[in-house]
């Protein structure tokens, strides 16, 4: 009796490692029953089998090469599962288990038609898969892919028709699903711990022994599990395969198949992305799953319940399944960099980069920057070497305005990649356009440039006369300015020889000629840009403030025109034009255009604000935001009128006029704070300001009042409101309050031109010729090429008696003003697009 017990636990613990692919083990504990018991000398036979083909599965390839060495490898397999059939008569379901197997092994040997033969005298379609053991149930699992397989590989019957070849491919299908839904509950079994599935009325499964396997189920089966909504789709079923694909990943997760979940939820979101729009999307509860085949089959154990969130448009469910690979694939990541796992540490990066790649395409095209970077900032944990993942990480960044920290993820780029000329290209145009470190940015720039690759050499070039135009801007002296407009003008020319099809180039080359009022060159090479790129926005401006500068004002005006009919929702074009009209004599046409000025900023910003004061989601705010649409630049933003337009310190009076408007609404009641973003209020102010300056030159000085009224109650600390507070008091010819608003302006803007010219008019009017005096050449000083300025500074030296100076400023005035355009040049903004 004791030795019946003792053969029974070996047994148990015989089918406990089987199902663990613990073979050696196994093995052993046959080795001990056939020493017991003579009888079990089959069953060694049929584990040695065992044995080696699983072994010899689990690495085996499929190329010719290798399929010629697995006949040879598996001849003795071959012998002992025909041994062990032969010897298991008086135990047919080990037989079934050897038959099965011997199919497999004939499977990886590429003899497909021997195995659908030994499939065929086993009964496979008929096979009960009812209280079988885990490993039985894995079995024949594989039997039913590999059936497929063999049908997939070998070549239909001849003279099949449409219909015939239609339900073979039905079949086809069937059998990679059953074999998935086999697999599944083989993996919720092993992880409930169950040596044998024996399902309750409730259809679920209940056990008590333990499982430690973390062997998965092998190639096999999981081709299996990602074939059957492929085949679907690849037959133009597409809401079958993707019914096909929720099934799979709807059923009850085990710890066995988080990799599987993993590429099954990547694949599912690219065939959404790809196949299917927002128009025929059906979410899950609509979408018709895969249609049953038979009833020889296990339903794996799935979520249920109605607090499941159900996706109802597909960038939902793609978010909601790239979210879950990315966690999967975030705890699969191999972190260990030795040797001997780095073909694994590969493979498990290149599918989470699968992941993070589509899952960057959903989120910028949510605008969801921030959440982007987070999730790119997780892989860096298992990312330490490579460039895509950390460059896109930086690029993620500076969409979500992270500035400082982008340009510190750009130096690790560059140590990575050294030799990547985009990536100083990239932290020059960073440091030049978004955080204003001028010099840093030329030191990029000088590195892109000296990369020696043509094209991003030119654009390195372009980059540094970028940076040497915006640091002359900042510079106070007069000749260390001239020699970085020159070294700018030889850049931007550099550039154009390096690469004749460049349009940036020209661009800047034309800007920085017309800078320093060489109009006939800058007239010349703008032309060129645009015959390079017929739509560029920056260079058709420019063309048209350049023919303004040649007093061709009607002329200016049509190019205007034409630039609005591609570009019909530019701010500073409509600016230029309102204020071409007023020059050409149709004040009623300038004051038309404020009004669509006026209408746009309703379009485009008004549901923006209001959803901000509401408190409304920041996904509904993005995705209706159409500020991209305006093409609105940092320096459009600031005083169009200033001459100079140095970014860095336009931004400076941004900050001090928000944080003054904060202070002043904090303090008095009556001024009201706007709530929203700052930059779309600021241009609201703006746009009310040049309509106030239309009402001012009409003589209409009560609308013009109630224009700056209106300005100052949306930023009621503006050094622009404050200079169009000062110029009504002077047309009212309240002088004290006129220069209190000056010197106001000129204390929130010391660059400001236009205050610092009224301030210094206002007092040479009352006679104060030397303060006057100190304003103007402060003037002259910020902005040489201030006709105005120049102008006024020639009255007052005129008037203390310096005729011989004062003549000397007239004629430069005079000269400045026959080549001055309407408005600045510096309007237009020296950007890298």
């Amino acid at each position: 009796m004791a030795a019946k017990t003792k053969v029974a636990r070996l047994e148990s613990e015989l089918e406990r490692a089987r199902g663990e692919a613990n073979w050696s083990k196994a093995f052993e504990l046959a080795t001990q029953l056939s020493n017991r018991s003579p009888g079990f000398e089959t069953l060694t036979k049929f584990l040695m089998g065992e044995k080696q083909l699983e072994e010899y599965s689990a690495v085996s390839k499929t190329d010719d090469q290798s399929i010629a060495k697995a006949k040879e490898d598996l001849s003795e397999v071959e012998n002992h599962l025909k041994e062990a059939i032969k010897g298991f008569h008086l135990r047919p379901e080990l037989k079934k288990e050897a038959q099965l197997l011997l199919a497999k092994a004939y499977f990886v040997m590429a003899e497909y038609k021997k195995t659908l033969d030994c499939l065929g005298d086993l009964g496979l379609d008929t096979l009960s898969v009812q209280n079988v053991s885990t490993r039985m149930l894995k079995i024949i699992a594989e039997a039913f892919a590999i059936k497929g397989m063999c049908l997939e590989k070998l070549p239909p019957p001849t003279a099949t028709t449409p219909l015939k070849q239609q339900e073979h491919n039905e079949r086809i299908v069937g059998y990679y699903e059953k074999a998935g839904d086999l697999a599944i509950v083989h993996l919720q079994e092993m992880d409930k711990g169950l040596t044998q599935a024996v399902p309750s009325s409730s259809g679920s499964y209940s056990g008590s022994w333990s499982s430690t396997s973390q062997n998965g189920i092998g190639t096999i089966l999981e081709t299996a599990l990602q074939k059957s909504p492929i085949l679907y789709i690849s037959q133009g079923k597409l809401n079958r395969g993707i019914g096909a694909f929720r099934e799979l990943l709807t059923a009850v997760e085990s710890r066995s198949t988080q990799s599987m979940r993993m590429t099954l939820a990547r694949q599912l979101a690219e065939v959404l992305l790809r196949g299917v729009c927002d128009k025929t999307y059906m979410p899950p509860e609509n979408v018709t799953g895969r249609k049953k085949l038979g009833e020889n089959t296990l339903e794996p154990r799935r979520y249920v319940g109605s607090s499941r969130f159900r996706p109802q448009q597909r960038d939902e469910e793609c978010l909601l399944l790239l979210i879950i690979a990315e966690s999967l694939a975030s705890k699969a990541a191999v972190l260990e960099r030795s040797p001997e796992v780095q073909e694994t540490k590969e493979h498990s990066f290149h599918n989470a980069c699968a992941v993070y790649d589509l899952l960057t395409i959903v989120l910028v095209k949510k605008m969801q920057y921030l959440q982007l970077s987070q999730s790119l900032e997780r892989a860096l944990k298992f990312s330490f070497d490579e460039f895509h993942v950390w460059y896109q990480f930086a690029l993620s960044l500076i969409c979500a305005e992270k500035y400082p920290r982008a340009l510190l993820v750009l130096e690790e780029c560059a140590k990575i990649d050294p030799k990547n000329p985009l990536v100083p290209l990239m932290s020059a145009r960073l440091c030049l356009d978004y955080m204003h470190t001028v010099d840093e940015g030329i030191e990029h720039a000088k590195q892109a440039a000296n990369m020696g690759v043509q094209s991003y050499a030119a654009r390195g070039h372009v980059a540094l006369g970028i940076g040497y135009a915006l640091k002359g801007n900042e510079v106070k002296l007069q000749t260390t300015r001239q020699e970085l407009q020159r070294k700018a003008l030889a850049a931007f020319n550099k550039a154009h020889l390096i690469d004749k099809n460049d349009h940036l180039a020209l661009f800047h080359m034309a800007l920085q000629e017309a800078i320093l009022r060489q109009i006939p060159e800058a007239l010349k090479h703008v032309q060129q840009a645009l015959q390079l790129q017929t739509d560029h926005l920056h260079s058709l401006h420019l063309l048209a403030l350049l023919l303004s500068a040649q007093k061709r004002d009607e002329e200016a005006l049509d190019m205007i025109n034409a630039a609005l009919q591609e570009y019909p929702e530019d701010f500073s074009l409509l600016f230029t034009k309102s204020k071409l009209e007023e020059v050409c004599g149709s004040v009623e046409k300038a004051l038309s255009t404020c009004k669509r000025l006026m209408l746009l900023w309703r379009d485009m910003f008004e549901s923006t604000t209001e959803s901000e004061q509401r408190g409304t989601g920041l996904l509904d705010r993005l995705t209706t935001d159409r500020r991209s649409l305006a093409q609105i630049q940092l320096s459009e933003l600031s005083d169009r009128d200033s001459g100079r337009g140095s970014v860095h310190e336009s931004m400076a009076a941004s900050r001090v006029e928000q944080a003054l408007s904060e202070v002043a609404s904090s303090m008095n009641s009556s001024l009201m704070p706007k709530i929203g973003l700052h930059q779309s209020w600021t241009l609201q102010a703006q746009i009310w300001v040049h309509l106030g300056e239309l009402y001012l030159g009409m003589d209409r000085v009560a609308e013009a009042n109630a224009c700056v009224t209106e300005a100052a109650s949306i930023l009621p600390m503006s050094h622009q409101v404050a200079y169009m507070k000062g110029k009504v008091y002077v047309h009212k010819k309240q002088y004290k309050e006129a220069k209190m608003c000056f010197e106001s302006a000129i204390s929130i803007s010391p660059t400001h031109i236009k205050s610092l010219i009224g301030l210094g008019k206002l007092l040479a009017g009352q006679r104060h010729y030397t303060m006057a005096e100190k304003m103007l050449k402060d003037a002259v000083s910020i902005d040489p090429t201030s006709h105005q300025a120049w102008q006024e500074l020639g009255k007052v030296l005129e008037a203390v008696g310096q005729f011989e100076t004062a003549s000397e400023c007239l004629m430069t005035a005079v000269n400045l003003e026959s080549a001055s355009p309407v408005v600045p040049f510096s309007v237009i903004p020296r950007t890298f697009h």
